[in-house]
């Protein structure tokens, strides 16, 4: 296996999620595949930026600098790209940890000169300990996750999901980095997407591009009290269609919503049958499991339906962003409210419909 050299980014925000953003850095240095640094890239906070410079002042595998953008997610991750040293750019969400094999498995893919980039499996930490009975896995995007209808192993997709993602450098110079107004900003409001249009820009850009979901790249991600509740998942899957919308106008509905089409056919029918069938068995939760699928789809909906009035009411105004040297100007939207982030909804490598050569199960 060749060394590609992989540089992590872990964008952080606030001194809330302090002991998580120690025990991501911890997890990131442990890697059975060493990581080549650790950048921790600070979203305008100048006290918690300094505590961390403290903290790591005696390392020299981590790195603690501001994000040299606006407000966001988004932003925050194009700093990281810019500073960084790695052939590859791995990005962990600052309340994740990562298993000791995460690395490895995305060098592994990148052995093929056509993978441009390569995802990974998130698991979630409830913090009540255990999923609610009313928690669709199918929605576990909802909370950051990987959800219930991505096939297993090593597969080919459209998209990577950014809180367990990584990039060849050469990705972000061919297609340009993260468009900002897209992303999440803390936690004003459940949005992003940012991850869905880099990567349908990434494809169009270069088409010869192989983009990779590995289930045995694995972290660990919490999902705090609040986003156990109904009213969050009602929020996040009505701005999922906000998002869908503005991801629509922008690529075109047909590759905006190609994977989200098998996802709302198939697989969530699927889900509704298997609840109205535990609900039957006098199982916990069918009914509720069955009933939060077709809400959120409602939802998304609803969501997808106002941000389409909306983009075809204001159209979509775009203004040039800095991205690495090297990368073509993206364009960030300035819509307001433009939603949230799409689901990484696999498909079966083109032609074939096979996973990619080399997948494994986790």
């Amino acid at each position: 296996m060749t060394d590609p050299g992989i540089s992590v980014v872990i964008c952080v925000y606030t001194e809330d999620r302090w002991e998580d953003i120690l025990a991501a850095v911890s997890s990131v240095r442990a890697q059975s595949y060493p990581a080549l640094e650790t950048l921790l890239v600070v979203d305008h906070n100048p006290a918690l930026k300094d505590r961390l410079a403290r903290a790591y002042e005696d390392t020299e595998d981590v790195r603690v600098l501001p994000n040299a953008g606006p407000r966001g997610l988004s932003a925050g991750r194009n700093t990281g790209i810019a500073a960084s040293h790695g052939e590859v750019i791995a990005f962990l969400d600052d309340d994740a940890v990562a298993e000791r094999d995460w690395l490895r498995r995305f060098a592994e893919g990148y052995a093929d000169p056509r993978v441009m980039a390569v995802g990974g499996r998130t698991e979630p930490v409830w913090a009540s300990g255990r999923r609610p009975a009313w928690f669709p896995e199918e929605f576990d995007w909802v909370i950051g996750c990987t959800y219930k209808g991505l096939p297993p192993g090593r597969v080919r997709v459209r998209n990577v999901l950014g809180g367990n993602a990584s990039f060849r450098r050469t990705a972000f110079e061919a297609a340009g980095g993260f468009a900002t107004g897209i992303g999440r900003d803390g936690d004003r409001r459940p949005l992003g997407c940012e991850e869905t249009e880099l990567c349908i820009r990434l494809t169009r850009a270069r088409p010869d591009a192989v983009l990779l979901i590995d289930d045995r790249a694995v972290i660990h991600h919490r999902v705090p009290a609040p986003r156990e509740h109904f009213a969050y998942f009602r929020t996040r899957t009505y701005a999922e269609g906000l998002s869908k919308a503005l991801v629509a106008r922008s690529v075109g509905a047909g590759e905006g919503l190609r994977s989200e089409r098998r996802y709302t056919t198939r697989v969530l029918p699927a889900g509704v049958a298997r609840g109205l069938r535990d609900a039957l068995l006098a199982r916990p939760g069918g009914a509720g499991r069955a009933g939060a699928i077709v809400a959120g789809v409602l939802s998304a909906a609803g969501g997808y339906a106002l941000g389409t009035l909306r983009a075809r009411r204001n159209g979509t105004a775009f203004s040039p962003v800095p991205v690495p040297e090297g990368g073509e100007p993206i364009r960030r939207s300035t819509e307001p409210e433009p939603g949230a982030a799409a689901p990484a909804h696999a498909e079966r490598a083109r032609g074939g419909g096979e996973p990619a050569r080399g997948g494994g199960h986790g």
